[in-house]
């Protein structure tokens, strides 16, 4: 199987060498793996260059580009040197059925990263998650996160407000069906606001300050009274942790900013207008 079209460019070969042969130097270079670790993959066997130069340099071929993806695919994944060897080396196994394996195990990973974003998000939003939860049930609805390693981390910055006892207060009564309930909620929001970010809608439209309103009364309702200018500062907390940062760039690239812009604008909104006769 060659390189698919686009694949040498995807790679960053140069232009010069494209569908043609590769040192181990290019190949190291615009495969972002090290020399050192191509001929350590040669000595093992796991990716053999296709030729030599006449003075014995190994030069890399198409077929030897789409092993060494597969490999470091696998890499990614965590799988050992000697399980990607065997995986690839299985006569019967059709390179169809490696990127299908591999997508699984990537979509996989990718939600277990999102639900462990979304527990950092609630403990960091003054919610001491599964208050009244077993660790059993716990780990049953976040895998192996545990959301309490924040808590204290939450009751430093905001025990001694009233947002952070009103959200305790109101934790504690919640089941864990309440909390998957509420999470679900709370991610089609960010859902919509995600959305409009990828369709280009400005973070000061109507739109955009309607989904942070959402927001913000969201939180309202299922935690603590949150006013305007409350949401325009945890809209300034987004931007300025980058913890909070990472949890929305997660849903989305820009998002955090997104957010923030649009919490300031719908907060603007609400500002009373002045009497243009200065009155």
């Amino acid at each position: 199987m060659g390189v698919p079209k686009g694949r040498a460019e995807a790679m960053g070969a140069p232009a010069a060498v494209r569908g043609g042969a590769y040192s181990v130097g290019q190949v190291a270079a615009f495969a972002g793996v090290t020399v050192r670790a191509l001929h350590h993959y040669d000595e093992i066997g796991l990716l053999v260059p296709s030729g030599r130069s006449r003075a014995g340099h190994r030069r890399y071929r198409d077929a030897d580009l789409d092993r060494l993806q597969q490999i470091l695919f696998y890499r990614e994944l965590g799988f050992p040197l000697d399980e990607i060897a065997a995986l690839l080396d299985d006569p019967d196994a059709d390179p169809a059925v490696h990127l299908r394996r591999q997508h699984s195990l990537l979509m996989d990973r990718i939600e277990k990263l999102k639900r462990m974003a979304a527990a950092v998000r609630d403990a960091m939003e003054a919610r001491k998650m599964g208050i009244n939860l077993t660790p059993e049930e716990k780990f049953d609805a976040f895998g192996d996160f545990d959301p309490d390693a924040y808590a204290e981390e939450v009751e430093r910055r905001w025990g001694g407000t009233d947002a952070y006892r009103e959200s305790q207060r109101r934790a504690a009564s919640y089941t864990k069906e309440d909390w998957k309930r509420i999470g679900a909620e709370f991610d089609a929001i960010h859902r919509k606001m995600g959305d409009l970010l990828a369709r280009g809608v400005p973070a000061e439209s109507e739109a955009a300050m309607d989904v942070a309103e959402e927001h913000r009364r969201f939180i309202s309702r299922f935690h603590y009274p949150c006013s305007h200018e409350m949401h325009a500062g945890l809209g300034e907390m987004y931007v300025a942790d980058e913890r909070f940062t990472a949890t929305y760039e997660a849903i989305r690239q820009g998002l955090a900013v997104y957010m923030r812009n649009a919490m300031l604008a719908n907060a603007v909104r609400d500002l009373p207008e002045k009497d243009p006769s200065g009155d």
